[in-house]
């Protein structure tokens, strides 16, 4: 599995990674100008991180992965499978972004602190204290800001979404995996009805009494979904 995470970063190991290792190998890469990946100044879109991902893969040799997307991660894994059709075994999407809702926006981190906005992917605060604390390092406040300053430089305009990539995904032929927390304020459910309608072998499942970061807040259901959806 190559899990793709959010546009927050992430931390090195999380329950829900742990997970996932429990029944097959994961390669968790940093998104390049995100955590402490260097930054490319030249890159401009999400689809150019979907390209260096597939050269990743290809430098791996890494055939026929079952890609997971967390959030922003969901609309960079989305990408790559529209530039390979056949080439996924399964596609699985988290609260990704990628499409413009048709009902509500996509929360917009300008608007908001780099903490209340990573606040924001959780329904519940303690679930937000388990993984960076009541009062988050130094340290991480400046690794939040980092990341958004790359959010910004490649996902602005639009924001957080493509225009394309709604028309392309129905080329995808790997089964997919769309999943939303039934509390998610950084981007609404009519978003993941989408990617469900126009991805031609999808599913979308709710997950209740949690947010935008499924994976950090249920990260045992959220295993539990894969591995009932990989069988």
């Amino acid at each position: 599995m190559v899990v793709l995470h959010h546009d927050i970063g992430t931390p090195d190991r999380l329950p829900f990674y742990d997970e996932l290792a429990r029944g097959c190998d994961v390669v968790l890469p940093h998104h390049p100008g995100y955590g402490r990946s260097p930054r490319p100044d030249w890159m401009r879109s999400a689809r150019d991180l979907a390209v260096i991902y597939q050269g990743l893969l290809a430098e791996l040799r890494i055939r026929e992965p079952t890609l997971i997307g967390l959030g922003f991660g969901g609309w960079i894994a989305a990408e790559m499978a529209t530039m390979a059709p056949t080439a996924l075994h399964r596609l699985v999407l988290v609260g990704s972004m990628g499409i413009q809702p048709p009902e509500g926006d996509i929360l917009d981190q300008a608007l908001v602190n780099y903490i209340e906005y990573a606040r924001a992917g959780f329904h519940d605060r303690a679930a937000f204290d388990r993984i960076y604390g009541h009062d988050p390092s130094v340290d991480q406040l400046e690794q939040w800001d980092i990341c958004r300053e790359m959010s910004f430089r490649i996902a602005w305009k639009p924001y957080m979404y493509s225009q394309t990539l709604p028309h392309l995904l129905r080329a995808v032929r790997a089964p997919a995996l769309v999943v939303w927390g039934d509390d998610d304020r950084v981007v609404p459910r009519s978003a993941g009805e989408v990617f469900a309608k126009k991805l031609p072998k999808a599913r979308l499942e709710i997950v209740k009494q949690c947010g935008h970061c499924v994976d950090m807040e249920k990260p045992a259901e959220l295993a539990a979904l894969i591995a009932d959806f990989l069988r």
